[in-house]
C-alpha cells in the first residue's frame, strides 16, 4: 500500500481511556496493513482546555501536515472547539498541497472549509481511533478501499446504539444489533450532485462567518447533495439550525438530502421528532430526503468524499447506495 499517513488532533487528543488505548492499538493496525504513520506532536496532549493543545499549535500541526511528504491527513479525534483553529489557518497555502483530510464530528471545521473554501475533496469518515479493531470492517474498511479508489458503496445492515467500549474495555467490539432501516420523502429516482455536509452542530457555528464560502461554491457547482447529521442537537436545535442553514441560501440548489442519525434518536420534545425536525423545513425544496442513513455518531458511519460528484440510490432492499463518480 505505502501510503503515508499525518496523525494530528486539530480538537481533542487521546490521553484519556478508551480513546488512548484505541489509538495505539489503530496505528499498530495501520501499519500491518502496510501505511507508514507520523504521530503528529499533538496527538496524545491536554494541555489546553478542551483540547488537545492551545489554537495557534493545533493550526501549526496542519500545515505541518500539509507540508510534509504524507498522503493523507488523518485526525486522531472529534471535540469541542476546533473551530478556534480557523484563524490560525492559510487556507491558500493549504490548497498547494495535494493532500486528503479525513476526520470525523468536530473535524467537520476543515473537512467543510477546505472543500467550499480551497475547492479541495476531503473526506468525512472514521478519526484514526476507529482502526483499532482487526479485521477492518464497515466504515474502517470502507474508508480503505476509499483511499485505494474504490468508488462504489452500500450502508450496512445493522449499527450499534450502546457500545461495549468503557474504560475498562477500550478495545471492545462494535455491538450492531439494531436493524437498519431508511425512511425516505419525495424519493422516486436517483439522484445526482456534488456531496456536502457534515456535523450540523459545527455547519450552524461557520454559517455567516467569514468562513462561509458557501454560496460561492454552490453557484460554482450547482445541485449539491447534503449530508448531514447531528450530535448535541436535539429535535428543537436541529429543526433551528436548519431553519438557519436554509434562509442563509445554503440549501439552494439542493438536489436531495441524507440525513444520518442524531444521537437524540428516540428523544422526542413537545411533540417534535427527529423526522419532523428535519422535513418541517426541507420539505419545501421537494427534493429527496433519505433519512436515518448510516451516517452519524451511532457508528458504523459510511465515509463520505466531500466535494466528490456522486449518484445516490436506495437499492431494492432499503439500503443506500453511492456511487461517486470518476
Amino acid at each position: 500500500m505505502n501510503k503515508i499517513i499525518y496523525l494530528v488532533a486539530p480538537s481533542f487528543g487521546c490521553t484519556t481511556e478508551p480513546y488512548k488505548s484505541k489509538l495505539k492499538e489503530a496505528i499498530k493496525n495501520l501499519k500491518q496493513l502496510g501505511f507508514h504513520i507520523i504521530e503528529g506532536e499533538n496527538i496524545y496532549k491536554s494541555d489546553c482546555s478542551l483540547a488537545s493543545t492551545s489554537p495557534k499549535e493545533r493550526a501549526l500541526e496542519i500545515v505541518e501536515a500539509f507540508k510534509s511528504e504524507a498522503d493523507i491527513i488523518m485526525s486522531v479525534g472529534g471535540g469541542e472547539m476546533m473551530c478556534e483553529i480557523l484563524p490560525f489557518l492559510d487556507f491558500p497555502l493549504l490548497k498547494q498541497f495535494n493532500k486528503v483530510f479525513v476526520g470525523f464530528s468536530d473535524n467537520t471545521n476543515l473537512t467543510f472549509t477546505l472543500t467550499t473554501i480551497n475547492d479541495q475533496e476531503t473526506i468525512y469518515g472514521p478519526n484514526a481511533p476507529s482502526f483499532y479493531h482487526l479485521p477492518f470492517r464497515y466504515h474502517t474498511l470502507d474508508l480503505i478501499k476509499m483511499l485505494n479508489g474504490k468508488t462504489s458503496f452500500k450502508g450496512y445492515k445493522k449499527w450499534e446504539k450502546e457500545s461495549l467500549v468503557d474504560e475498562d474495555h477500550p478495545l471492545a467490539p462494535l455491538n450492531l444489533k439494531k436493524d437498519k432501516v431508511i425512511i425516505s420523502y419525495n424519493y422516486e429516482k436517483p439522484f445526482t450532485g456534488i456531496m456536502l455536509g457534515g456535523c450540523l452542530d459545527c455547519l450552524i457555528t461557520l454559517c455567516g462567518t467569514k468562513y462561509d464560502h458557501v454560496k460561492e461554491y454552490i453557484k460554482k457547482h450547482k445541485n449539491i447533495i447534503w449530508y448531514l447529521e447531528a450530535c448535541d442537537l436535539n429535535p428543537l436545535g436541529i429543526k433551528r439550525a436548519l431553519f438557519q442553514l436554509r434562509e442563509a441560501g445554503w440549501f439552494n440548489t439542493a438536489s436531495g438530502f441524507l440525513i444520518g442519525r442524531p444521537l437524540c434518536d428516540d428523544l422526542e420534545i413537545m411533540g417534535l421528532n427527529k423526522y419532523e425536525a428535519v422535513t418541517d423545513i426541507l420539505s419545501a425544496f421537494n427534493k429527496p430526503i433519505l433519512m436515518d442513513i448510516d451516517l452519524g455518531h451511532y457508528p458504523p458511519s459510511m465515509p463520505i468524499y466531500n466535494g466528490k460528484k456522486a449518484i445516490v440510490k436506495l437499492d431494492n432492499i432499503n439500503n443506500i447506495h453511492i456511487i461517486y463518480k470518476k
